[in-house]
């Protein structure tokens, strides 16, 4: 009997190997040739691998392969009435933990769907009740809001009767007052065809025109015929549509 992981390290060291020499050339990772020297069997994947490993890793340190193998079985392998060793107690406990990790996981991934039912559950519940008691909410009345009847303006005077003022065949000097030519002035200039027109509420003005041939004038959408006369014209138009000269 003798101790399997000092013997490789001394062979190691009589030939001056380094772990990562060992490594290279043997093609077995520096963790587990460090865990054949430490004879930390429990860190290899399985027994397989550590007789394995010690017959490759021993014959490149020139020494006989199969002879640690057989000492590795004789006092790590036993049968099952055998006591149990520190290698197969670390193997066991570590499938011990595996079989427990895989039970909590299978009893976390049921809680989370049993939550997820739940959940959906109550969306489902809020929902039906949503439409259960929000159906009725229909026949409720809208304060100020008139069943079968059209909402009305306040007022369509103001956005129907309108006074609009053009310059349709040429210029034409223009001076418009409110109600008479005392009162108060609404525009003074020269209105020309292209220009926007004026646009008035529909009230009684009174118009300075220096060439009236050259104007239309509409009051409530319909056009005004103005008087014909050659040079100024002054007239005082109403709301109503209705033009007569004024002084």
């Amino acid at each position: 009997m003798f101790e399997i992981g000092t013997s490789l390290r001394e062979a190691r060291l009589r030939r001056q190997i380094e772990i990562p020499q060992a490594e290279q050339a043997t093609k077995i990772r520096a963790k587990y040739l460090r865990a054949l020297e430490d004879e930390q069997f429990e860190l290899l994947p399985s027994p397989t691998y550590v007789k394995g490993f010690l017959r490759s890793y021993a014959e490149y340190l020139g020494l006989d392969g199969q002879l640690y193998v057989d000492e590795y079985n004789s006092r790590y392998v036993a049968g099952e009435d055998a006591p149990e060793t520190p290698f197969r107690a670390a193997r066991r406990r570590r499938e011990e933990i595996g079989r427990r990790r895989a039970r909590e996981h299978r009893r976390f991934e049921s809680s989370v769907v049993l939550v997820a039912l739940g959940a959906i559950a109550l969306v489902t519940a809020l929902v039906i009740a949503a439409w259960k008691f929000g159906g009725s909410s229909g026949s409720q009345k809208i304060p100020n809001l008139q069943s079968g009847k059209t909402a009305q303006p306040t007022s369509t005077r103001t956005a129907a009767h309108r006074l609009v003022i053009r310059a349709v065949r040429g210029a034409s000097l223009l001076e418009v007052h409110l109600g008479s030519p005392t009162g108060r002035l609404l525009f003074q200039g020269t209105l020309e065809p292209g220009r926007p027109a004026l646009d008035f509420p529909a009230r009684t003005v009174w118009v300075n025109a220096g060439s009236a041939e050259n104007l239309r004038v509409i009051v409530n959408h319909h056009t005004v015929r103005l008087p014909k006369a050659a040079g100024p014209s002054r007239l005082l138009i109403t709301d109503t549509g209705r033009v007569r000269p004024s002084a």
